[in-house]
């Protein structure tokens, strides 16, 4: 995972968990631990879905997922995956909601770019071989410059 679930959760301010717990679990009678513990699962499920997203991008240039990802990867995973929990309920268009949205579209533009070729996410990998079954071979010229003397 480019992410962990205490990164993601560092980056939700305490009265937004709590508003997340009830929205997630409104009429719960299950304990407070109970609902942070089912709460981490859906962290992790959103975190494993914005690192799929991220991969479908990366795909384009580089294998992923990534060994080593670098900070900016970290950054989008986080990014993506607090979207991705806002979004479960739909997003009001508040000022702080609208920031994780504003992230969100800049993660992916950047993901876009990085697929084009036009951003770079600072690793370099060896080339790979052109996964291609296309061949083109010929027969041997029977006109040409060396061979049409004379005539």
């Amino acid at each position: 995972m480019y992410s962990s679930i205490q990164e993601v959760k560092d980056m939700i301010k305490p009265d937004m968990i709590n508003s997340l717990v009830d929205d997630i679990f409104p009429e719960s009678t299950e304990d407070e631990e109970t609902k942070l513990a089912k709460l981490n699962e859906i962290i992790q499920g959103a975190i494993k879905d914005a690192d799929a997203e991220i991969d479908g991008y990366l795909n384009k240039r580089y294998p992923s997922p990534l060994p080593s990802p670098p900070a900016i990867i970290n950054k989008l995973s986080k990014d993506i995956a607090l979207y991705n929990i806002l979004s479960r309920n739909g997003m009001l268009k508040d000022e702080r909601e609208n920031n994780y949205f504003e992230r969100y579209k800049y993660a992916i533009k950047f993901l876009e770019n990085v697929a084009k070729g036009i951003a770079d996410i600072g690793i370099t990998v060896p080339a790979q071989k052109a996964n291609s079954s296309f061949n083109i071979s010929s027969n041997t010229k029977i006109f040409g410059r060396n061979n049409m003397k004379g005539m």
